[in-house]
């Protein structure tokens, strides 16, 4: 497509960190003391939100998706961001391809002012390259790779979500501090596309740098409904841990299956998403997980934005929703 936005917009952009941050501090604290909305001032800011809400990524996306919406709302409901409404315009974002005709059709048609959302690092890079293209800013929430914080970013992409090096020194620096990793036997099994390569690398990286031995590595296609080959080639393996580079729905399927085949090797993980765990249940649980945010936190601002999340939709967020 060919750009057709006019002066009047590209100015309007400059707001837009501002008015994308105003946003998310009415959802963390339910009231803003902006001035209210009156005839005759300037148009609605439009913001474009992308993330999978089908697919292996859908059930994170959804609640990324009511999270968005709830904030806007309550942006609105105080007032707006310096006196304008905000409007968001949500998109399925369900593969890379997928995501970046969206990105587009939000830019070129629907005039969004930033772009917002996504979890799949595959699909992060699409929308990115459109940003870059359209010199529109775009938010990432949930990707994790490496990579678009390194040679893939750009001056117009910004970054909620934690990377995979943090997330890896964060599980890494604990298991050091137990003395889990120095001769310790690990076997992976990695997603495979850009979120799980980048995680293998970096995860593969930290356990040999400080003595582990990665003794194994299976990539996997993602919504894979089986896991029995995997798990048995575990068991023949007879790792010290076994480490998960998997997200979204497969998560899920691999901690509920190898639950019932009982065996007793302990996880852990590069990457957890709270709300895969929840669906697996408390008992194919097992193992040490890091999480940038939780709904259980004691901190005020979760706690509230915990109770409103809650009373809206009858569940608590994730950290899909908090990003």
């Amino acid at each position: 497509m060919t750009s057709t936005r006019d002066d009047r917009t590209r100015l309007t952009r400059r707001t837009l960190l501002k008015s994308a941050a105003g946003a998310g501090a009415a959802a963390a604290t339910g009231a803003l003391a902006f001035p209210a909305i009156v005839k005759g001032q300037a148009e609605t800011l439009r913001i474009g939100h992308l993330t999978p809400r089908t697919g292996f990524l859908g059930q994170l996306g959804d609640y990324g998706f009511k999270a968005a919406s709830m904030a806007v709302e309550e942006a609105n409901a105080a007032g707006g961001v310096l006196g304008r409404r905000i409007e968001l315009i949500a998109e399925d974002s369900v593969n890379p391809g997928v995501a970046v005709t969206k990105a587009q059709k939000l830019v070129e048609r629907d005039k969004v002012l930033c772009l917002l959302g996504e979890i799949s690092s595959a699909s992060a890079l699409a929308i990115a390259e459109q940003a870059n293209r359209y010199k529109v800013p775009y938010i990432n929430t949930g990707a994790n790779s490496d990579e678009l914080r390194g040679k893939n970013c750009n001056r117009y992409m910004f970054h909620v979500e934690g990377s995979n090096t943090m997330y890896t020194k964060t599980i890494g620096r604990w298991q050091l501090s137990k003395n889990l990793i120095k001769g310790a036997k690990w076997y992976m099994l990695t997603a495979d596309y850009a979120f799980g390569h980048d995680l293998y690398r970096v995860s593969s990286r930290f356990l040999s740098e400080h003595g582990g031995t990665v003794i194994a590595n299976d990539m996997v296609p993602t919504n894979t409904p089986d896991y029995s080959a995997y798990i048995l080639k575990i068991r023949q393996a007879r790792p010290d841990f076994v480490y998960i580079n998997l997200a979204g729905t497969d998560q899920t399927t691999f901690l509920k299956q190898y639950r019932e085949y009982g065996l007793s090797f302990p996880l852990a993980g590069g990457v957890m998403d709270t709300i895969p765990f929840w669906v697996a249940g408390i008992d194919a649980l097992s193992g040490h997980w890091q999480s940038l945010w939780y709904h259980g936190l004691a901190v005020p601002a979760a706690q509230a934005f915990t109770k409103r999340f809650l009373g809206k939709h009858g569940m608590p967020p994730d950290n899909q929703a908090w990003g």
